[in-house]
């Protein structure tokens, strides 16, 4: 069952039980009269809900940032008018989309059709479970988060597959050919750079591979000690997203739009969504991962010195848990405006370079950072986590 838990943590680890809301939720509920099954009951949409909320608004966010920063790049205003600033644009393109036509094609497989983008997007979202937001804020403490997350991210490609075969069309099953030749090239580099990570901090969970790097501020965060996984995971996570140069499974000027020919209406908007949230959970991953989650550059010890406070006062743990949001969303934006100004300063690659750089030049290299780092690991215990 998902859980939705606020921990009170520093920087050197757990400082104490926090605030569980799925407890208090239920007691109030039980005040009322209700059974503790139907408190439990009543309570399971919520986290549901707040994750459909956060990815919503991340992609919201990030459309409106790819076209604005776009506009910056050529010169040229972007969105305006839709809001202030054309904050608006995004719910306006939705609102569209959302209204269109919704054609299947008349000799298209119904079924594999309509279930090809849910295939694409529902594992997606539910990757953003193990993610943690910020330094008390978590949706589900799986320890075996990252597997998770890679087998969830294993299943998408079925789904572009499942729709170029479904739509009938010989452009969208090269396209889904393409995606699924594109993911599990990738997929196998990004999982090897993920277990260096997974190998030093001993531990599968999100949480725990943050906690470790964050004894020592900036100095601790593993970016420093897998700076060739972290350029590895950074090249697959944009591989994984069909960002450019590697949008090949729906280059326009060679595929008309890939497996996304056939489609329009919600079910063409099901991939637009698939596609951002994925960029905006990948930026978040690579925070967790490499650049100390929602740690804070300066130690959470010193604050507390500054301020005159015992490490564990509700007024540092106030302040530590708002930056750490902060600093979580803060490290992933930073990450998407890279990859939306990637969009513009590189060529797209061939799809035979594309899967060069993948079997031939990435997985090599991430195997070998991986025994490098189990042999700095027997090494170096103490920097490396043994």
């Amino acid at each position: 069952m998902m859980t939705f838990t606020f921990f009170a943590t520093s920087y050197l680890g757990i400082a104490g039980p926090g605030l569980d809301l799925k407890s208090s939720f239920v007691d109030s509920l039980q005040s009322f009269g209700l059974s503790t099954e139907m408190a439990r009951l009543l309570w399971l949409p919520l986290p549901m809900l707040l994750v459909l909320t956060a990815a919503m608004v991340g992609v919201l966010v990030t459309v409106w940032l790819e076209r604005k920063i776009s506009a910056a790049a050529q010169q040229r205003i972007g969105p305006e008018f839709a809001g202030a600033l054309g904050v608006l644009q995004p719910m306006a393109d939705g609102l569209k989309l959302l209204v269109k036509e919704d054609v299947i094609p008349a000799r298209a497989d119904g079924l594999l059709f309509s279930l090809g983008p849910v295939l694409v997007l529902v594992p997606v979202i539910l990757s953003w479970l193990i993610v943690p937001f910020g330094q008390t804020l978590l949706i589900s403490n799986v320890g075996v988060g990252i597997f998770l997350w890679i087998s969830l991210s294993s299943i998408q490609p079925i789904g572009l597959l499942m729709s170029g075969y479904a739509s009938n069309n010989k452009y969208s099953l090269l396209g889904g050919l393409r995606a699924a030749a594109q993911s599990i090239s990738y997929e196998i580099p990004l999982a090897l750079s993920v277990l260096a990570v997974v190998m030093m901090s001993n531990s599968l969970s999100t949480v725990e591979i943050v906690n470790l790097q964050n004894d020592a501020g900036l100095l601790s965060w593993n970016v420093w000690r897998q700076p060739v996984g972290f350029v590895i995971f950074w090249i697959c996570v944009l591989a994984e997203c069909e960002r450019l140069p590697f949008d090949l499974p729906e280059a326009e000027e060679e595929l008309v739009a890939g497996y996304q020919t056939e489609y329009a209406g919600m079910k063409f908007a099901l991939f637009y969504l698939g596609s951002y949230i994925n960029l905006v959970l990948s930026a978040l991953l690579v925070s967790v991962l490499y650049l100390g989650g929602w740690g804070f550059p300066i130690p959470v010890e010193w604050l507390a010195s500054w301020l005159s406070q015992p490490i564990d006062a509700p007024l540092i743990q106030l302040v530590t848990g708002s930056v750490g949001i902060v600093m979580t969303v803060l490290k992933a934006y930073l990450l998407v405006f890279l990859a939306i100004l990637l969009r513009w300063t590189t060529p797209r690659v061939r799809i035979d370079q594309l899967l060069d750089l993948g079997w031939k030049f990435l997985l090599p290299i991430s195997l070998v950072n991986l025994l490098v780092t189990a042999a700095l690991k027997l090494l170096f215990p103490l920097a490396f986590g043994g």
